[in-house]
């Protein structure tokens, strides 16, 4: 075995150590049933040690994203209700994109055969239509809730996008979708309602009406952007180059 590929084989080692010490540990009491029994001592926490609560949400949220560990919906909902809309939002906003840039990378340079062996047969779908919209493909994805971003991240991480635009258009585009969650987690009353109702206590038809718009919104831009480009064509074309002067 090459010192490269006994590199990588003890970095997944460490994270798969890692992620399951984690689980093993905090697991349960991370549970939204375990959190709804301690309400009360998580605001007291929060008034007392605010800098030190938004650093660990922070962390927690980019390991969860950042390793496609299953739990970052209701994370967002949480943390919604826990710190309020604004500044969840721009905290959740934040630490998803940095946990899919994370991901993003651990795809390109670590776990590029696995995979490439996992979603190889999309990858030549992608690069396709990276090359006909560019970022634009990825912004169009991130806006799709259909559109798993387990699947995006390590996905992207095999393109030839660079880091910056990835993280940029991610940031971008997720904003929307963040803010919709968010907003769901932040009107609700408590943490028992949620963990007692589930998605039918945040459901609302204006929650509802706001990811039809997410769905359609890409679509609409697209259409428009097909549009566009041939008008600009055609005057770009009719317009006259500048005059030349004829030679004495």
């Amino acid at each position: 075995m090459s010192t490269k590929n006994l590199t990588k084989l003890i970095i997944l080692l460490m994270v798969a150590l890692a992620v399951i010490v984690g689980f093993a540990r905090f697991g349960d009491a991370l549970s939204l049933d375990k959190l709804a029994t301690q309400e009360m001592q998580l605001r007291d926490y929060q008034a007392t040690h605010p800098l030190l609560v938004i650093s660990l949400a922070f962390v927690i949220y980019v390991a969860v994203t950042g390793l496609s560990l299953p739990g970052a919906a209701v994370l967002t909902l949480v943390f919604g209700w826990y710190f309020g809309f604004w500044p969840a939002t721009l905290l959740v906003s934040f630490a998803s994109t940095t946990g899919a840039t994370l991901n993003f990378l651990l795809s390109r340079y670590l776990f590029r055969e696995v995979i490439q062996n996992r979603f190889g047969d999309r990858l030549k779908s992608i690069n396709e239509n990276l090359e006909k919209e560019g970022a634009f493909y990825l912004f169009s994805l991130r806006l799709i809730p259909a559109v798993p971003f387990f699947v995006i991240n390590p996905v992207m991480g095999l393109t030839k996008m660079k880091v910056w635009t990835f993280w940029w258009v991610s940031q971008l585009g997720m904003l929307a979708g963040t803010a919709a969650y968010v907003w769901a987690g932040a009107s609700v009353p408590s943490l028992k309602t949620l963990a007692e109702q589930g998605a039918r206590g945040i459901v609302s038809p204006q929650l509802f009406a706001a990811f039809i718009l997410l769905g359609i919104f890409p679509i609409a831009v697209k259409k428009i952007m097909n549009w566009v480009r041939p008008q600009k064509q055609a005057a770009a074309e009719t317009t006259p180059g500048p005059a030349t002067k004829p030679n004495p």
